[in-house]
């Protein structure tokens, strides 16, 4: 009798959750680390935890580069290698660029893993590439202790039309493109706790690309643009608000995916999520007697999230007119950027 694999999220000892070392923890090991001032033509680098490096390579185009990879958020290797590849390519959506192609990273132990199974991972990863019109140009592959799959990713843009998350302005309207609880939903999966319905909102989810950031390049009154990813919702809208110095309020509940608000009232949460909050919650005023797990979905880690646009307010309705056009029929408006200390403020 052949022995069945294990399930993919079983071997994915560190959690498997796509979450990002805290921002403190960072900021100690980039210390001593050249920034971009010794760097003529490195317009972002690490000054203001962006999405993206970017080097302008001439007066019509800058390079985007980034890279993202993580361990099983769930057991069908064809469907883990397309959230691994959506998650990277994301990073290049949100300053603004087009992909141009990407190279995989590929970690996997062979002495439990087939062959087959490598291979549907990354199928999966090369999919998403060819949905958004680029190649998987190479890669390099080792063999690990736990599974790990993700990309390098390379774009273009305009370097007058480089988005980052630091240039909102007061008076801005904040804008999510999708409903957040991927963290929850994962966590209720791997305790198998997930109905079928809820399976479905996170493999959509985060299956799906974040295209309209390339469209936002130039549009007239987008201000700013990150994705929110492994510090949840509260995470990165701080790194906003500090790289704008200006205060962020969250003035309205975000959008949650389907299932997720029972799951967390439930008590289904990820450990990063208490983590995300230990790191910057310092930054944070929440309203007296929120409960945790209302605290808890807004330090929610997002695996392949949404993003998270500043707009001037009289150019929303252009930005949610233009992300529920390409698909994104959950995006809403969450809050808005005022005059104050760089921090995030949560309504009441």
């Amino acid at each position: 009798m052949t022995t069945p694999e294990p399930r993919l999220t079983s071997l994915a000892h560190g959690g498997g959750c796509g979450c990002k070392l805290a921002p403190a923890v960072l900021q100690d090991i980039l210390k001593g680390i050249p920034q971009a001032a010794v760097f003529a033509d490195l317009m972002v680098g690490t000054e203001t935890s962006d999405d993206a490096a970017v080097w302008r390579l001439n007066d019509q185009q800058a390079l985007v580069a980034t890279t993202d990879f993580f361990m099983p958020v769930v057991d069908d290797p064809f469907d883990f290698g397309r959230i691994a590849a959506t998650n990277a390519l994301s990073d290049v959506y949100a300053m603004g660029a087009t992909p141009i192609f990407a190279l995989a990273l590929v970690g996997m132990p062979v002495n439990v893993l087939s062959t087959e199974t490598i291979g549907r991972i990354l199928q999966g990863g090369a999919s998403v590439c060819a949905a958004a019109g680029i190649p998987v140009a190479g890669g390099h592959s080792i063999d690990s202790v736990e599974p790990i799959y993700g990309l390098v990713a390379l774009g273009l843009v305009h370097p007058d039309q480089v988005l980052t998350n630091r240039g909102a302005r007061a008076g801005d309207v904040l804008i999510l493109t999708k409903a957040l609880g991927v963290g929850v939903l994962s966590a209720a999966f791997k305790q198998e706790r997930l109905e079928a319905a809820g399976y479905a909102a996170l493999i959509a989810s985060t299956t799906k690309l974040n295209t309209v950031g390339t469209k936002l390049a130039g549009l007239a009154g987008v201000h700013a643009v990150t994705d929110v990813t492994g510090f949840g919702l509260l995470g990165h809208a701080l790194e906003m608000a500090r790289g704008a110095g200006l205060t962020v309020e969250l003035t309205t509940a975000p959008p949650l995916l389907e299932g997720v608000e029972a799951l967390a009232v439930d008590g289904v949460r990820t450990g990063a999520s208490g983590r995300n909050w230990a790191s910057y919650g310092e930054g944070v005023d929440l309203p007296a007697g929120l409960e945790d797990w209302r605290r808890d979905l807004l330090t929610d880690p997002q695996t392949s999230g949404g993003l998270l646009i500043a707009v001037a307010a009289d150019r929303a309705e252009a930005v949610l007119a233009l992300a529920r056009d390409q698909g994104f029929d959950r995006a809403a408006v969450v809050g808005r950027v005022v005059a104050g200390p760089p921090r995030v403020r949560v309504a009441a």
